[in-house]
């Protein structure tokens, strides 16, 4: 039977790829999880707007993911409207400045500043989500954060009225923003310095094989499954707990890294959740931490 959304959909906006009962394991980085009812790929911020109205106009609220690196979709799948912002990856350089879309790879806009001698974003390279999931979380690392370069950010708030906030009204705090609830980002432009392509180019082919040298990259993950606790480091905490190579199911600690839970092969949402909480469960008994994910479980 054809999903009569999927028909009101296609009538209003018929350049948007829409596809029905797509595999959300296809769109994140566990690889895993089960068929949304439509998932779209808006190519750009105002197509995703469009829809996000069109949406509302039928009663209906869409889920947005980036480039899925830091979620667990559900095994059973979700039975709504997925916007894949993936392909709003539009970006410019004006000066110092450099916008871009809310899809936009962190990685691709750091090597493009790299090229072009700005500096500032190094730190993202190797980073696997996109411009949009960095400003909701405040995504960081190897000393750099979001907040450090983001002048101004584009977006739709909860009445889907389109908005810009600048400097501190971002609200960055660690892993975190002003960019919660109901907002759907759009654009972001940020502020960088004039620095030197070759050096900038070499800092972004040292910080990578830094990455690869630490990080379990060869196994499908959604990157640290949880947040640093004040005064300690969850890797250290979970490694002294004994934790690494622990498995449920096809989900495993990183024998790497153990801030990690990666895809051994076959994992579930279910597996992953379920070593989630035990590694919170054992961290709690042998340190007396609360660790907080730092995966969003949809």
């Amino acid at each position: 039977m054809t999903d009569l959304l999927a028909a009101r959909i296609r009538a209003a906006l018929p350049k948007l790829e829409l596809r029905e009962k797509e595999p959300l394991s296809l769109h994140t980085s566990f690889r895993i999880g089960g068929p949304a009812r439509l998932l779209a790929l808006p190519g750009s911020g105002e197509e995703l707007a469009d829809l996000c109205r069109l949406l509302r106009s039928l009663g209906e609220k869409p889920l947005i993911l980036g480039n899925g690196s830091n979620v667990l979709a559900p095994d059973e799948g979700l039975n709504c409207c997925v916007a894949v912002t993936a392909r709003a990856e539009g970006s410019r350089i004006d000066g110092v400045m450099l916008e871009a879309e809310c899809g936009a790879s962190l990685t691709a806009l750091s090597a493009k500043a790299a090229k072009e001698g700005l500096s500032g974003l190094v730190f993202a390279y190797g980073i696997p989500g996109t411009l949009g999931g960095a400003l909701v979380m405040n995504a960081g690392a190897y000393g750099g954060e979001m907040k450090d370069v983001t002048a101004e950010t584009r977006f739709l708030d909860a009445d889907l009225n389109e908005r810009v906030f600048r400097g501190p009204e971002q609200g960055f705090g660690y892993r975190r923003s002003a960019f919660t609830g109901d907002m759907i980002l759009l654009s972001a432009k940020l502020r960088l310095e004039p620095g030197d392509p070759d050096f900038l180019r070499e800092e972004c082919r040292k910080l990578m094989e830094r990455r690869r040298s630490s990080q379990p990259l060869e196994l499908p993950s959604a990157g640290s499954a949880f947040k640093r606790p004040e005064g300690a480091y969850a890797a250290a905490l979970i490694d002294q707990a004994g934790l690494k190579g622990l498995r449920v199911g096809g989900a495993m600690v990183s024998e790497k890294h153990a801030g990690f839970i990666v895809n051994a092969g076959g994992a579930t949402a279910s597996d992953v959740r379920r070593l989630l909480d035990t590694v919170r469960e054992r961290v709690l008994s042998a340190s007396g931490i609360v660790l907080e994910p730092e995966i969003r479980v949809l």
